[in-house]
C-alpha cells in the first residue's frame, strides 16, 4: 500500500476488475449518474428512499449525554411519527440483554407493522471478530451472529450489517474475513437473510481491501453497506479517500449509510458532499433505501436527522430532475 505524505494522509487504492473499472469510468464522466427510461409511463419513482438508522438516536435510546432516554422498543413509530420516515435500521446494542427472546423481534416487528414501518436490517456489534486469527474464535464469532440472522427473518429484514473484523497481514485478514463471512453468509441464505459488511475501521475502511474480501467470499448473500464518512483506516492520520470508497464498494452494495456531523448554513453537510456522493450510488444503479446516519454533537439528535433528511431530499430532488 502506499500512503500520501500529509495530515491527514490518504490510501491509494489498488487495482479493480475490468468491469468495476468500466463502471467507474461512467460514473467519473456523469454519464450514467440518475439516468432514468424516457419512455416510463405514469409518476416516476424516487431515485431512492430514505431509512432511518437507530444509531441517529443513540443518546437517546442509551439515556447519555443529558437526553431523555427513550424506549428502543418504539423505534419505528419515533421513525415515523417524529421525522416522517417509514423504514428503520435496528441497532443490536439496543437489545443484546433480551437476545435469547423470541418475544422482543416479535413485538418490535408488530410495532412496526402497525406504525406502517418496514424494518431493513439489524447493525450487530460486539459479537467477536469475524476474521479472527483463531480459527475456533472465528466460529465462535460466526455463531453469535447467527442469533441476528433469526432476529433479522422475525422482523422481516433483507439483511443484518456486521463488521470484517480481523488481524495479520494485509492478505491473510482478507482471507480470514472472507473465511467468517462466508460461514455466516451460507447461514443466512438458509434463512433468507443477507450479509452485508460496513467500512467500520482498520482495513475494512479501506475500499480496495474491502472490495477483495467480497471478491474472496463470492456468494450472492453477502455484499456492503457502504457509508459515507467511516473510511478512516487508521485515526487521526490516515483516512482513505470517501468517494474512491463508495466507487470501490457500490458494486456490492445492498444498502447505503448517508452519514452526518453538520451543516453549513446552506444545509449542506460539512465534511460530504452529497451531490457527488449520490451521483456515485445512482450511476451503480441503486435505488433502494439511504439511511440517515448522524452522529454530529453540534446539533442535536432530532435536528440532526431532520438537516439530514431535507438534505436528502433536496438533492434527490435535483438529481431527478
Amino acid at each position: 500500500m502506499r500512503v500520501r505524505s500529509g495530515m491527514p494522509s490518504t490510501i491509494i487504492p489498488g487495482t479493480w476488475t475490468r468491469r468495476e473499472a468500466l463502471r467507474a469510468a461512467l460514473v467519473a464522466t456523469g454519464a450514467a449518474a440518475g439516468t432514468r427510461s424516457s419512455v416510463a409511463q405514469g409518476p416516476k419513482p424516487p431515485l431512492f428512499d430514505i431509512s432511518l438508522a437507530q444509531w441517529s438516536l443513540h443518546r437517546a435510546f442509551f439515556g447519555r449525554g443529558g437526553v431523555e432516554k427513550r424506549d428502543p422498543m418504539e423505534f419505528a413509530a419515533i421513525a415515523r411519527s417524529d421525522f416522517g420516515i417509514d423504514a428503520v435500521e435496528y441497532v443490536n446494542q439496543f437489545y443484546k440483554e433480551r437476545k435469547a427472546d423470541d418475544a422482543v423481534p416479535r413485538e418490535l416487528r408488530k410495532r412496526a407493522d402497525d406504525a406502517g414501518v418496514r424494518s431493513l436490517l439489524i447493525m450487530c456489534d460486539g459479537e467477536g471478530a469475524l476474521g479472527d486469527a483463531d480459527e475456533a474464535k472465528r466460529i465462535e464469532a460466526v455463531a453469535n451472529h447467527q442469533r441476528w440472522v433469526e432476529w433479522a427473518k422475525i422482523l422481516g429484514c433483507h439483511s443484518i450489517r456486521v463488521n470484517a473484523s480481523s488481524s495479520g497481514s494485509y492478505h491473510e485478514q482478507v482471507g480470514r474475513a472472507a473465511d467468517g463471512l462466508r460461514r455466516l453468509t451460507e447461514f443466512g441464505a438458509g434463512h433468507g437473510i443477507s450479509v452485508i459488511v460496513e467500512n467500520h475501521g482498520g482495513l475494512s475502511s479501506n475500499g480496495t481491501w474491502l472490495a477483495e474480501v467480497m471478491r474472496s467470499v463470492d456468494h450472492p448473500g453477502c455484499g456492503t453497506l457502504p457509508d459515507f464518512g467511516n473510511f478512516f483506516v487508521q485515526r487521526p492520520h490516515i483516512e482513505y479517500d470517501r468517494y474512491q470508497g463508495v466507487l470501490d464498494l457500490m458494486p456490492f452494495a445492498k444498502g447505503i449509510s448517508a452519514k452526518s456531523h453538520d451543516f453549513d448554513d446552506a444545509g449542506n453537510e460539512t465534511a460530504t458532499d452529497y451531490r457527488r456522493m449520490l451521483k456515485i450510488v445512482l450511476a451503480f444503479g441503486y435505488r433502494g433505501h439511504v439511511g440517515i446516519e448522524y452522529e454530529g454533537a453540534r446539533l442535536g439528535e432530532p435536528e440532526g436527522i431532520r438537516a439530514t433528511k431535507k438534505l436528502l431530499e433536496t438533492v434527490r430532488a435535483e438529481l431527478a430532475s
